[in-house]
């Protein structure tokens, strides 16, 4: 397999990152995809007993989020560790970390210390619940962030409780913010020179994510309820069942109703007056979920689909994981990257879900082993071989 050119597109950038689990990680990755120099500082192996929260080194999750990395090993419970990581810090333009708070106050990482090492620095904090508030030291996670934020009661079949979903919506979310934040403090930084502190949290990002949701209750003091696999306030929009499996409907606007009805071959339920406003059809979910779903039980999915396309009206198929990259214009998307490990071979991972028309994403090197680029990175530092190997005889490494 030939080799990707890195992106250049943010090369001059180089950013620590001090991170684990998912939402840390999925921030730095975005930098490391777009072409900075993101240097993975993790302990050395067996040091940390959490450091495989991840999984294993070569199993798909951290090779998928850490690809594009050099990583860098250090005992930051020595004082060889920290001043590596103090020189590191005055050339560098990002640091990424997912500490609790006192923690990195502990390891002199607070925003206060690492501004007076280097002003320019730009310092990205992603907890779970804030830097400051009566939960600050509480440990965060996507699970407890779904429940906190919302998302898990509106979530499922109504009455069978609270759910959580399949993906791991705040991680990611605040990994997404985080990477938003430091991409406006960095641009301000070129009028005012002077880095910033960004922060933010699994909490914060799930209720963001939560959008009209939330707004719902916000504006107009309504607390939504679940609504299954059914959107919260139009129909026939949701999934519905066909004669040999199930299809998504996103039926909204009264043009969609009409069309949808002629391709359903009862154009006349366009202006029947029980179903001819979006209000009338909410009222009236239940019996008009059994009446469309009688009609399509004669039909595959396949058929229905066709139909919907022939007729604009918005339908979609409901993939396993392995058909989403069986699908033609997934794979025109080309989402899935291939990148060749020395170790696992030839693999396929998650590209960037945006693209540049000149300075693309790319993602040219696999997930590297603990401590792959300690003796590149320390000597670019100025140390030389004895210094290193009396680095790693003390343990610093």
């Amino acid at each position: 397999m030939p080799r990707p050119t890195p992106s250049t597109a943010l090369e001059r950038l180089r950013v620590l990152d001090l991170t684990r689990v998912r939402a840390g990680p999925t921030c730095a990755r975005i930098f490391a995809d777009f072409g900075a120099d993101v240097i993975k500082i993790e302990s050395p192996p067996g040091l940390d007993p959490n450091e495989n929260m991840s999984g294993p080194r070569h199993g798909y999750d951290m090779q998928n989020l850490h690809r594009n990395k050099r990583s860098l090993t250090l005992n930051l419970k020595t004082e060889s560790g920290k001043a590596i990581l103090r020189r590191l810090i005055a050339d560098a333009d990002l640091l990424v970390e997912n500490f609790r708070p006192d923690v990195k106050e502990r390891l002199g990482l607070d925003f206060e210390t690492l501004h007076q090492l280097n002003p320019r620095l730009i310092l990205v904090s992603i907890s779970g619940f804030g830097q400051s508030g009566p939960y600050r030291l509480r440990a965060g996670f996507d699970q407890i962030a779904q429940g906190m934020g919302g998302m898990m009661s509106v979530t499922g079949l109504p009455g069978q409780g609270p759910v959580r979903a399949g993906i791991a919506v705040a991680d990611s979310a605040a990994g997404l913010y985080g990477a938003i934040g430091a991409l406006v403090a960095l641009q301000e930084r070129t009028v005012s020179g002077k880095g910033q502190w960004v922060q933010t949290s699994l909490l914060e990002a799930q209720i963001g994510m939560m959008d009209f949701q939330v707004a719902r209750y916000l504006v107009e003091g309504k607390v939504p309820p679940q609504a299954g696999n059914d959107h919260p306030y139009a129909t026939p929009m949701g999934v519905y069942a066909t004669r040999d499996g199930h299809i998504n409907l996103g039926v909204g606007a009264e043009g969609h109703w009409r069309s949808f009805c002629g391709a359903l071959g009862r154009p006349e339920l366009a202006t029947d007056p029980r179903y001819d406003s979006v209000e009338k059809r909410f009222a009236a979910r239940p019996e008009l979920r059994v009446l469309i779903e009688e009609i399509m039980s004669t039909q595959d999915s396949a058929y229905w689909l066709d139909a919907c396309e022939k007729a604009s009206v918005p339908a979609g198929p409901i993939y396993t994981v392995d058909a989403v990259f069986d699908d033609p214009q997934v794979q025109h998307l080309g989402i899935a990257q291939p990148i060749s490990h020395p170790a696992i071979g030839d693999i396929r991972v998650v590209g960037q879900p945006v693209s540049l028309s000149r300075t693309p994403a790319s993602i040219a090197t696999p997930t590297p082993d603990a401590g792959d680029h300690n003796l590149e990175i320390l000597t670019e530092l100025g140390f030389d071989e004895a210094a290193i190997a009396g680095l790693k005889a003390e343990g610093a490494i």
